[in-house]
């Protein structure tokens, strides 16, 4: 039996092929004759519920528009984000109105809102929902809009409400957690509401650090503060002498007596390029406020509560780092003996013993292994007891663990630490105190992230929380959002409600988090399906090739019997200037129509690189120029200082950057990648993302966009993740998502195993695709060809064994080697099978990618979609995922020719080994060994 092949065929659910994809191939209906079938089965007056200047529509059991309207003028259009409400046929649910409430009641959620109350808030909209066998309770509006910052008192910018900046902690001397950067282009503000003691003119201390910005300038900056929507005042910010050097700089304002909205933005005419630590609003001449230092809270007994809020000793700290923790952060630093966290809990009921449900991260800490860790657990003055805590697949995944505690009645405090130096090193996010065998309580904890690139990233990276709470419940927030009409492909600005305007979607899912991802698809639009041959085997590399040369590589391919299907011709082909000229080289590519046509007989498609930026000395520059009436402007960018970019949200620009594509188009390019990395293009359509209007532009185009996704570059920064106001949701229809130049690091290689699975669930989209083997630095070695580099074999052939189960498989590199016959015999016959294996699995990948257009459901799936009600799937979605309904995938993220990995099988099926047969019991954990000629995958059966 060829090992590439799979064992039991005609035993295997997924071997089943053809009973297998003629479900899943099943044709998606077109979203038009959806849309009409669908809006004729309902009527959307039934399932709208008015309530003065607040307007409810539900939308299914598990999905509610709630919409405040201060002059009670509500709005029907879609938005941007927001296609398909007309999709939902109207559910049943029942509604009341008594004491002061509105009560929604669907059966799965129930929403209840205080009549004539005004705008939603944390106190005059709740809902409640079942999460598992736990009762949750929410209030989704609580903490949207502007963050409250008390008169007189120190407010750390990195707590308020961001458009466009990022919480940053790569500089010294700031204070809280962090300082809000990112002022990098217009629109970038922070905002928050304060209450003046009374009328008069008061003081706005801001403190920041201004060095040399993106423009390779020290310089004086300005900003601009905005009070209550008015025109504002612009303010300046000399230098400070380094980015770790803070000033104060403070600002006259005049108000009257009571609340106000204050925001201090970058617009068109500012040049921002600072960092902000924090602010406050006082009594002119007034001393800047001191930070304040957090007062420990007391936990009230049955309830999950925050473990950061208790009192920390010993080095232990608030941190928020890492991904997936619930609040505002979790407790670290638990490094030596003497470390702890001590909550008071209130409420015992009766003295007994009870349970202590502790959610913890357990990874890698510097350069011990990993390794399970112990805590101590010590109520009041009585003798502690310990706690074993299994590791964890990463810092951003965590898993709740029980254990019995004895309380005396009323108040108790409960003190975790370490019982020796190398015991804890673990993270601790909630706690909570209740009786024994109570369900585990979950936080409203986020599941997966997303952020515009991983550039530079080597291992985790911060993300922004998506659609999944573990809860079970989320607030999608369309209020800044643009109208979109999708018959003329134009979008129109809200129009200004006197009295306020929101409007906002609640998911109340449960623990079925697949419900949620459909609920997701249907109201912003499925994720997009690409054509078939997009599934199986990518080649690129920046490395400056003739169309001959390409040609050796196929012909090589063909050689070796390793399959191709896209071929990717990076930036070196074109001229004046090889980052943004707009013709093609013809010493590089003589024919490049014929060169294309030949790629096409031999089944290739083929991708050329575009970056969004023109030299003003470029032939065609006078055209575009004259395309756009005169208004692309000299910005300067990778090109050099004789560069200029387009306004995308301008029309006339727009035209002219897509008047640019045609010439080389004609030649036989398949679609395009946008590499939109270090050009400042933009859009300044107000309520859409830059991403998300050029992605659409070339979906139009060409089918789809391969290119970033979820914000703008010049929203803060190089490969910024920072989250926008009007979220990731409309670029799942149309993109397949470039996530950056990461380092080829094994850290970085494990980061991936977790981060395609925590995107798709987070925001919807399935096509994902990494740079396999990783884009530049980390580990490399002399290379094959000229100036190139290569990848140790081990880590080479470990990261195409996971391109294989990855949405995309596509090779990339800069200058660095990454065809198998450039690599040692072991590493070159382990690619070599399991790009062949990808091929094979292509029409499986192609038929889940159907799948995740149909359902929501994505091709690489995080176990807890499937297992929500199991902590392993939790803990293990750092390191394992199911690739479509039957693969578990557990790749090899260790270096060395043989390896061993953990494995969990999840409960209720039979897991086959792919590739030795072997069985094992779901439900169980194993230790999988592997060369490197196989990696632990598994068939469910």
């Amino acid at each position: 039996m060829q090992n590439d092949g799979m064992p039991g065929q005609g035993r295997s659910r997924l071997l089943l092929a053809l009973g297998l994809t003629a479900v899943l191939l099943a044709p998606v209906p077109s979203a038009q004759a959806a849309q009409t079938a669908q809006a004729a089965e309902r009527a959307p007056d039934r399932s709208v519920v008015t309530s003065g200047s607040a307007r409810f529509q539900v939308l299914s059991p598990t999905l509610i528009r709630t919409e405040f309207a201060g002059d009670a003028k509500f709005v029907d259009a879609g938005t941007f984000n927001v296609v398909g409400r007309t999709k939902f046929t109207s559910p049943r649910f029942t509604t009341r109105t008594g004491n002061g409430w509105l009560t929604i009641d669907t059966g799965e959620m129930t929403l209840r809102y205080r009549t004539g109350s005004g705008a939603f808030a944390a106190d005059n909209l709740q809902v409640r929902l079942t999460a598992g066998r736990q009762s949750v309770q929410a209030a989704p509006w609580a903490g949207q809009g502007a963050v409250a910052c008390a008169f007189a008192t120190l407010c750390e910018a990195e707590a308020l409400s961001l458009d466009g900046l990022a919480r940053a902690t790569d500089h010294s001397g700031y204070t809280g957690g962090g300082f809000a950067a990112g002022y990098e282009a217009p629109g970038s503000s922070l905002r928050f509401s304060v209450n003046a003691p009374s009328s008069g003119t008061f003081q706005l201390a801001v403190r920041y650090a201004n060095d040399r910005g993106g423009d390779g300038q020290v310089t004086g900056r300005t900003l601009r503060a905005v009070v209550d929507g008015d025109a504002g005042q612009q303010f300046a910010l000399a230098p400070t002498g380094s980015w770790d050097t803070w000033a104060v700089v403070n600002v006259p304002v005049t108000l009257s007596a009571g609340r106000h909205e204050v925001t201090i933005v970058r617009g068109p005419a500012e040049s921002g390029q600072v960092n902000v630590d924090s602010l406050a609003l006082t009594e002119t001449g007034a001393a800047y406020p001191a930070p304040s230092v957090p007062i420990p809270q007391p936990c009230s007994f049955g309830t999950v509560c925050e473990a950061d809020t208790g009192v920390l000793a010993g080095g232990a700290k608030i941190a928020d780092d890492h991904n997936g923790y619930s609040g505002k952060g979790f407790v670290a630093g638990m490094e030596r003996a003497e470390s702890s966290d001590t909550i008071t809990v209130n409420g015992v009921p009766k003295a007994g013993k009870y349970q202590l449900q502790l959610r913890y991260a357990n990874a890698k800490a510097g350069s011990q292994p990993v390794q399970t860790r112990t805590v101590a657990v010590q109520v009041g003055s009585a003798t502690a007891s310990t706690l074993d805590l299994k590791a964890t697949s990463g810092w951003d995944h965590w898993r709740t663990v029980t254990a019995p505690v004895t309380l005396a009645a009323g108040t108790n405090t409960v003190k975790l630490g370490c019982p020796a130096e190398d015991s804890c090193h673990v993270n601790i996010d909630t706690v909570a105190l209740t009786t024994t065998g109570e369900t585990l309580l979950v936080p409203h904890a986020p599941l997966g992230g997303y952020r515009r690139g991983l550039d530079g990233v080597n291992g985790d990276a911060k993300s922004t929380p998506g659609l999944l709470y573990q809860d079970g419940w989320s607030l999608l927030d369309d209020t800044a959002s643009a109208l979109w009409n999708p018959a003329t492909k134009k979008v129109t600005q809200r129009a200004s409600h006197a009295g306020g305007y929101q409007d906002g979607y609640v998911f109340g899912y449960g623990q079925d988090y697949s419900t949620g991802l459909s609920d997701l698809s249907k109201l912003t639009g499925p994720t997009l399906t690409l054509p078939k041959w997009a599934y199986g085997v990518w080649y690129a590399e920046y490395y400056d090739r003739t169309a001959a040369q390409f040609q050796e590589i196929v012909r090589r391919f063909q050689k070796e019997k390793v399959p191709l299907d896209v071929l990717v011709v990076d930036t070196d082909f074109k001229k004046p200037d090889r980052w943004n000229g707009w013709s093609i080289d013809e010493t590089r590519f003589p024919d490049p129509k014929g060169f294309n046509d030949w790629l096409h007989a031999q089944g290739l498609h083929t991708t050329w690189n575009i970056h969004p930026s023109i030299l003003g000395s470029d032939p065609k520059f006078a055209a575009a120029q004259a395309t756009a009436k005169g208004k692309l402007k000299r910005t300067g960018c990778n090109g050099g200082a004789d560069c200029y970019s387009f306004d995308w949200g301008d029309p006339d620009q727009l035209a002219a950057y897509l008047d640019l594509h045609d010439d080389i188009e004609k030649q036989g390019v398949d679609f395009w990648w946008l590499d939109w990395c270090c050009d400042a293009s933009s859009s300044s359509l107000a309520g859409v993302t830059p991403d998300a209007w050029i992605n659409q532009q070339y979906a139009e185009r060409n089918g789809f966009a391969f290119s970033r996704a979820y914000g703008s570059l010049q929203a803060g920064g190089y490969s910024n993740p920072a989250s926008v106001a009007t979220g990731p949701w409309a670029d799942k229809r149309t993109t397949l998502h470039f996530t950056g130049d990461t380092l080829s690091t094994w850290e970085t290689l494990q980061a991936q195993v977790g981060y395609t699975p925590g995107e798709s669930a987070a925001t919807g989209l399935a096509a994902i695709s990494h740079d396999i083997g990783g884009h530049t630095g980390g580990l490399q070695e002399p290379g094959s060809e000229p100036g190139s580099t290569k990848l140790p074999d081990d880590l080479y052939a470990r990261w195409v064994q996971l391109g294989t189960f990855q949405p995309i498989d596509r090779l990339h590199s800069n200058h660095s080697d990454r065809l198998p016959w450039q690599y040692g015999p072991a590493a070159q016959a382990s690619a070599e099978k399991f790009l062949k294996l990808r091929k094979k699995l292509q029409p499986y990948t192609y038929a889940a990618a159907q799948e995740a257009t149909r359902t929501g459901t994505p091709i690489v799936r995080p176990l807890y979609l499937a297992y929500p009600g199991e902590q392993e799937a939790y803990a293990s979605a750092g390191s394992e995922y199911l690739y479509g309904p039957d693969l578990l995938v557990a790749p090899v993220t260790t270096a060395g020719t043989s390896a061993t990995t953990s494995v969990w099988f999840p409960p209720g099926s039979t897991w086959k080994d792919y590739f030795t047969g072997k069985k094992y019991k779901g439900g169980s954990t194993a230790q999988i060994t592997t060369g490197l000629d196989t990696m632990p995958v598994f068939v469910k059966s």
